[in-house]
């Protein structure tokens, strides 16, 4: 049987898009194979999922679309791998979640595939994730699309400009660490205020979670939601102004502009 969907990588994100697609029918397990060096990996895989492994990398490569869910360390030992392998008659389309790999290195790799970066975020682990995607010179319409629908089995997706994947990283990709202190932190002062810390926890993960489902589905700009709850001389305005005094809205746009520029750092 073909092999429709190759990953190399089994890791933790690997096995979030893995059980995605099979649940949602994008890929049937049998169609799908992975290549990952640890034993105990290939196995797990196998078992929990029903889908074919290996620990070669040439293997997967003959498949229609090639994951490539590794560090960006070793990038250069995969293409070790597969640098003598001829898929000119029917090249796979190439997706990279690597950070830091660009989409030159992609094509330089594979000068015969369409290649596409994408950059999911760690909630796509629960299907909740964001992805952002740009795409290479040869990769086509068709290409993008099956890129849209395998990120879209995690969560939702956009399309960039690959200059704009480093702002994407400091934003979604960095921006669960934001938002986890955030959580942490309305939990300590729910319990410097006198509530018991499981309570308080509970309290300050739903308001996220509330909140954020309620700017999605509703359409409402943030400052239009912060104005419909508070009232002059309320408790919310009283807490907004403290955040304002202490910087609050600076500390976060400087932590996305300071991770954007980590990132373009790393990429060099």
């Amino acid at each position: 049987m073909s092999i429709k969907f190759g990953m190399i990588g089994g890791g933790v994100m690997g096995e979030a898009l893995l059980s995605r697609l099979i649940a949602q029918q994008i890929y049937p397990a049998e169609e799908i194979l992975v290549s990952d060096p640890q034993l105990h990996r290939r196995d797990f895989l196998a078992q929990q999922y029903g889908v074919q492994v290996t620990a070669d990398n040439r293997a997967v490569a003959a498949s229609n679309v090639l994951l490539l869910a590794v560090k960006p360390q070793v990038f250069e030992a995969v293409v070790a791998d597969l640098a003598d392998d001829e898929r000119a008659e029917s090249p796979p389309l190439v997706i990279s979640i690597m950070a830091g790999v660009s989409l030159s290195q992609l094509e330089a790799a594979f000068s015969l595939s369409g290649a596409i970066r994408a950059m999911p975020n760690t909630p796509a682990t629960v299907g909740a994730g964001m992805t952002a995607l740009a795409r290479g010179k040869h990769a086509t319409n068709h290409h993008l699309e099956e890129a849209k629908a395998i990120f879209q089995a995690v969560g939702e997706v956009v399309e960039v400009p690959e200059s704009l994947m480093d702002a994407v990283t400091g934003l979604s990709g960095s921006g669960p660490g934001y938002v986890a202190i955030m959580v942490e932190a309305l939990t300590d002062g729910g319990v410097a205020a006198g509530l018991p810390r499981a309570i308080a926890s509970s309290l300050a993960l739903q308001t996220v979670l509330g909140t954020a489902q309620l700017l999605h589905e509703s359409g409402l700009h943030p400052a239009e939601l912060k104005d419909r709850v508070t009232s002059p001389g309320g408790t919310t305005i009283a807490g907004i102004a403290q955040l304002e005094r202490s910087g609050f809205r600076s500390a976060l746009i400087e932590a996305v502009v300071a991770a954007s520029r980590r990132s373009q750092e790393l990429g060099k």
